[in-house]
């Protein structure tokens, strides 16, 4: 098969590499790609937001299929655009895609038939939002803006005025964009978070190893929120017990849920899980792959990933038995410095082979250019370095001493990427790898 994947980060170039290992495969191409995605397939400057672009290219490569990994693409439609020419694409359709695409909806959806999750208010009226925290008076607070913000658009407040400040700054002085123009306000809940990606046909679904983000800057989870700064899988506080839960109370809800509000789910669906002491909530949905969950997710894959999507494709996911390995996989994101805010691009990256790789580790370029066999950063996480074994301390200890061979200037890394984990009492008893 020759396979077009859509997007240019970690996530993507995960995708590739996996895609890479099966036999099926004859051609990969990517669009826009990066500096590390270029040394496995071959890249183009079409705009991963460029629906008429992508339509185009595919035709013009003749490709078997198009893997449309980012969210903003599926939010506008382009698997819908793809399968109007009559080109197989994996990803949701746009009636889908909304279940990330606004938090409005996606919560709506979970009152409707019961899914748990936090209480929550919507808003399109900043001084009711203003009111409504005053009166409500609890606090930590979560400020969310409604649509897309590039993985930031959660303001966690911990008092009135900074819940006040969130609310001015996402509805009026709009810091995330139109996707601002409503909110929701929800209750904090506390507990481990877990994340959990879905294989769906829109009848069947498959969980992926589960696994645990990093949202937080700077080490001891504090400074600002990004797009993740590192993930190690299998999470351990999602046992047995807890995923049987998930499938019954959540999961299986869910693509019901879809289907009959006529907006059936193929393709990836993660869920974004707290377990609190009344059990597992949904904090939040996405409708692909997350960034950068992938980068340990997919290395634990034992099945052809050709063939998964290509039952995801078919609605044969039932047919399928996916397995995957008995192992944990840790990924430390290496980003520009100031990163979630300002920082410089175009710094030379040293210590990688010729393919952008580490002999030990996976190296997963998110951010990096390709300029006369040198790579150079080009965005804010610039690197996920991902290193497996049979222990997950020991998976760390890899990653930690790839990462120690790569150097840009003032790249900065959080040097406790997994500590939760390994201080976890469950870790050992009740893992779950599935």
């Amino acid at each position: 098969m020759n396979v077009l994947v859509v997007g240019g980060g970690g996530r993507e170039h995960a995708i590739i590499m996996k895609l890479a290992e099966s036999q099926k495969i004859n051609k990969l191409y990517c669009t826009p790609g990066n500096g590390g995605i270029k040394k496995y397939a071959q890249c183009f400057s079409v705009n991963a937001t460029d629906i008429d672009g992508v339509v185009k290219l595919a035709k013009e490569l003749s490709v078997d299929m198009v893997v449309v990994a980012p969210d903003d693409p599926l939010v506008l439609g382009m698997v819908d655009a793809l399968e109007a020419e009559g080109i197989k694409a994996f990803g949701p359709n746009k009636a889908a895609a909304i279940i990330e695409g606004s938090k409005v909806f996606s919560k709506d959806l979970m009152k409707k038939y019961g899914i748990p999750t936090a209480k929550y208010e919507i808003f399109s009226n900043s001084a009711a939002a203003i009111e409504y925290l005053k009166n409500e008076n609890k606090y930590p607070a979560v400020i969310k803006a409604d649509g897309l913000a590039l993985g930031k658009g959660v303001i966690i407040a911990q008092n009135f005025d900074e819940a006040k400040d969130a609310v001015i700054s996402i509805m009026e002085d709009q810091i995330f964009g139109k996707s601002g123009s409503n909110i929701v306000i929800e209750e904090f809940l506390t507990g481990p978070e877990v994340s959990v990606l879905c294989f769906t046909d829109g009848k069947t679904i498959s969980p992926m190893v589960s696994s645990m983000d990093h949202k937080r800057a700077l080490d001891n989870d504090e400074g600002l929120n990004t797009g993740g700064m590192g993930t190690v899988a299998p999470n351990p506080y999602y046992t047995k017990n807890i995923a049987d839960v998930c499938m019954k109370s959540i999961f299986i809800p869910t693509i019901k849920a879809m289907s009959k509000e006529n907006r059936t789910f193929k393709g990836c669906l993660y869920f974004g899980l707290m377990i609190t002491e009344n059990g597992p909530k949904v904090i939040e949905y996405n409708c692909r792959f997350g960034d950068p969950e992938t980068q340990v997710v997919l290395p634990l894959l034992d099945t052809d990933l050709v063939d998964i999507f290509n039952a995801v494709i078919n609605e044969t996911l039932d047919q399928l038995d996916i397995k995957w390995k008995n192992q944990s996989a840790a990924c430390i994101i290496m980003a520009s410095g100031g990163y979630p805010k300002k920082y410089e691009t175009g710094v030379e990256i040293t210590g990688l082979d010729e393919k952008g790789q580490l002999n030990n580790s996976l190296v997963f370029h998110a951010g990096t250019k390709l300029e006369n066999q040198k790579f150079y950063t080009s965005g804010g996480r610039v690197l996920g370095v991902t290193a497996i074994s049979d222990k997950l301390n020991v998976a760390l200890d890899i990653a930690y001493n790839s990462v120690s061979k790569i150097h840009f200037d003032k790249m900065h890394y959080r040097k406790d990427i997994g500590q939760k984990a390994l201080k976890s009492n469950k870790i050992q008893e009740e893992l779950i790898c599935y």
